[in-house]
């Protein structure tokens, strides 16, 4: 369970200040895969950013009960120096797994073939997700933040992400960002729209995206996806 408690985040911009979140008091399902849905620029990665630890919050508590991921699709954990291989093993040596597994894991899933072993500052911004994603899902989580990288690579390796990801919430939770409206459909159950600071929860997944619909298109149809 994750439980946000009198929870307050805001940036000072030219034109006023933006609230992420404002005086929030809200709980995380434990179960399943919910899509935290919201406008571009709304605050979604920084939500879960905080809630990954990585971004500090002005106000209020976050409770964590469980191991919560850092937001996978988000690359900057990795020292730009290392290789792949490296940046692996050193991330297994943190979570106390074995890095020779975690290793032939992540070289199998992330389909980097020689860049595995080259440094993360020749890679491009996919193939940092690809590596951060197969790494991810080689060390287990209670909760599982994802954020936008079931987007990355070819039909293949997305098939791929959503197969492993599916298997991993057989046994853990997620929540996801992503502006794929299928991915959303997909892979969760729920889902949470984030507007002006406030947080609302939709047990399903379809009222949450003719919400999220509502705010980004107004009156405009929805176009296929």
């Amino acid at each position: 369970m994750i439980s946000l408690r009198n929870l307050s985040k805001s940036f000072s911009t030219k034109t006023g200040r933006k609230w992420v979140v404002k005086n929030i008091d809200f709980d995380f399902p434990d179960t399943g895969c919910v899509a935290l849905l919201g406008r571009n620029g709304v605050g979604k990665s920084t939500l879960l950013g905080m809630i990954a630890g990585s971004i500090q919050y002005d106000e209020g508590e976050i409770i964590r009960s469980g191991s919560v991921s850092w937001p996978i699709g988000f690359a900057g954990s990795f020292h730009p120096q290392l290789t792949g291989v490296e940046n692996v093993r050193f991330i297994a040596r943190i979570y106390g797994i074995d890095s020779d597994e975690l290793v032939e894991y992540t070289r199998d899933f992330a389909e980097l073939d020689q860049f595995f072993d080259m440094p993360l500052r020749t890679y491009s911004s996919g193939m940092r997700s690809r590596l951060a994603f197969g790494v991810s899902m080689g060390v287990p989580f209670d909760t599982y933040l994802i954020d936008e990288v079931t987007s990355v690579g070819d039909s293949n390796f997305k098939h791929k992400c959503d197969v492993v990801l599916k298997e991993k919430l057989k046994h853990s939770s997620a929540i996801l960002v992503s502006h794929s409206l299928p991915t959303v459909r997909k892979l969760c159950t729920s889902g949470i729209l984030l507007n002006n600071g406030q947080l609302r929860h939709f047990e399903n997944i379809d009222q949450a995206i003719n919400q999220h619909n509502k705010l980004t298109l107004g009156n405009k149809p929805a176009k296929q996806q």
